[in-house]
């Protein structure tokens, strides 16, 4: 349903005193999960390179623990980062203002419809006297 004219600008005079406002910008920056998702991808790619610096410390002074420690940091990191980057990834983590679109059951959008899809289309296109 489209605005009213009067509807409309005052649409526009609201976006535009919050725009001018620079400490409402920073609290709605701070509260984009982009915004923490993008800080934990660098937090993990910083670990991920601490614990490769243990393995090779650890490989040059001919000390397994520590060698073992510093691939563990790695591994723990770099499986923190693949999550962050999955939930980044995420629909429900796109800021207000954007579109919104109907997600695919289970995650599925951008491949190829499987069968359960295919089979829930049918169901759904079936004629109205069959149920």
């Amino acid at each position: 349903m489209p605005l009213s004219e009067h509807e409309q600008r005052l649409f526009d005079q609201i976006e535009r005193s919050l725009a001018e406002d620079t400490k409402f910008a920073s609290a709605v920056r701070a509260s984009d999960p982009r915004f923490h998702a993008r800080r934990r991808l660098l937090v993990a790619a910083g670990m991920i390179i601490v614990g490769l610096a243990l393995l090779v410390y650890g490989a040059v002074i001919k000390t397994p623990p520590l060698a073992v420690a510093g691939f563990v940091v790695m591994l723990a990191s770099a499986a923190f980062a693949v999550q962050s980057h999955r939930r980044a990834q995420s629909p429900d983590l796109h800021v207000v203002g954007g579109t919104a679109s109907r997600r695919r059951s289970r995650g599925r959008a951008g491949r190829r419809p499987g069968l359960l899809d295919r089979l829930e289309d049918r169901w759904r296109q079936r004629p109205e006297g069959h149920r």
